[in-house]
């Protein structure tokens, strides 16, 4: 007998560790060195944890052998309420925040504890892939709605108006933008509170970036905009606090909880259902949010964040037919390739085609569900010579390639 996916993953990818990452596996294995700039993976790349997150983990191993409340443990829900208090977030208790095994499982329980088959949410375009892989894998159609290029990569208004009809549930915004690096302005958000306002949608708040800001820019907490907008706000420690492999992030409900009781039934449902989040990692929660936020020191003018998103930025745009947004945070850039210049129609098979000559791994534009093959995403994480030295194979490599 033979054994098939679930039809529910017909629709269901993610680039990011797509069917490319099995070659450089293979290239890795053979020998080759690879430079893997397909994921925002801090460790590889020589950026340290703080040493008071390991030093809570550590000290707190003896307590953290069994299971924990669903929710996660208090100490760091406490600290998350701080934190949004802080930020301007009215009305948030302990009882309603999540931790979960990063942001991503938080995302997934969401979405599945809202979407019905046929019920559409709102995902930006272009979109951190997840987002678009776990609505349809919930039954849902992910609608997306234009970011444009030429206004900084803010997403179009009068599109997402134009997207919203009767089976519209949400909109997920992501800001501080991955791919892009697009930071929102407050009146742009106040425009899609707005709209979600308007038409009684949920709004999910994607701001894991939150702390990687460049040049002096201001990040603008959705929740904190509105509190009559039922709205789900995600974060964790993967990035500002370089524990990726630590898996610990978090939700925070706001706004209307009245009004959604039954939702939040369902949600409390699939938090029991998965037992507890990491207990262990769960202690690193308080000690980075309470202490010294290192991160800033790299997105100083002179931070190492700053000068390699710099330096990528400016070599990309060197590039004959290739220019690129300047990121105003996070850790990307979404680079566009002139079709003119560089006659792309398949950018997967461009991106494998650049692994197997250059060995260097990124992440073609479609996978993050842009609906032309004219983009990649680039990390911007390695150090500035190893950042000049990869864009410069880069362009070495479109000198010749045609397809």
């Amino acid at each position: 007998m033979e054994f098939r996916q679930s039809s529910k993953l017909k629709d269901v990818c993610y680039e990011i560790r797509g069917p490319v990452v099995d070659q450089a596996n293979a290239l890795e294995e053979a020998g080759h060195t690879v430079l893997r700039l397909n994921t925002g993976n801090p460790a590889p790349f020589g950026f340290e944890a703080p040493a008071e997150i390991l030093q809570d983990i550590i000290r707190n191993l003896p307590n953290a052998h069994g299971y924990s409340d669903s929710r996660g443990i208090l100490p760091a829900r406490r600290a998350v309420v701080q934190y949004y208090q802080q930020r301007g977030v009215k009305g948030v208790t302990v009882d309603d925040v999540f931790l979960g095994n990063g942001a991503s499982e938080l995302i997934q329980m969401s979405v599945q504890a809202l979407v019905d088959d046929g019920d559409e949410v709102l995902v930006p375009m272009p979109d951190y892939p997840l987002w678009t892989a776990v609505v349809r894998f919930a039954g849902g159609k992910a609608v997306h709605y234009m970011c444009d290029e030429e206004a900084d990569w803010f997403p179009d208004l009068d599109d997402i108006a134009a997207k919203i009809t009767s089976r519209t549930k949400a909109i997920v915004v992501i800001n501080p933008n991955n791919p892009t690096g697009a930071v929102y302005s407050k009146e742009l958000l106040e425009g899609i509170l707005e709209l979600a306002r308007r038409h009684g949608l949920m709004v999910f708040a994607d701001e894991i970036y939150d702390k990687i800001l460049y040049d002096g820019i201001e990040h603008h907490c959705l929740a904190a905009l509105s509190d009559d907008v039922l709205t789900l706000t995600f974060n964790g420690l993967s990035k500002a606090y370089r524990v990726a492999g630590f898996r610990s992030g978090w939700l925070t409900v706001s706004g209307p909880k009245q009004h959604a009781q039954d939702y939040l039934e369902g949600l409390t449902m699939l938090a029991g259902m998965r037992l507890c989040p990491n207990v262990p990692a769960q202690y690193a929660v308080q000690a980075a949010l309470g202490g010294h936020q290192s991160i800033h020191d790299l997105t100083l003018p002179n931070g190492r964040l700053t000068e390699q998103r710099d330096v990528a930025w400016r070599a990309l745009n060197e590039l004959p037919g290739v220019s690129c947004v300047k990121p105003k945070g996070a850790l990307y850039a979404f680079a566009k390739l002139d079709p003119a210049v560089h006659k792309i129609v398949d950018d997967e098979q461009f991106v494998l085609d650049l692994l197997l000559r250059e060995k260097i791994h990124i992440v073609q534009g479609t996978g993050f569900n842009w609906p032309r093959p004219d983009h990649f995403r680039f990390v911007t994480l390695p150090r500035t010579d190893d950042l000049e030295t990869a864009i410069s194979r880069i362009g070495r490599f479109l000198a010749t390639y045609r397809q």
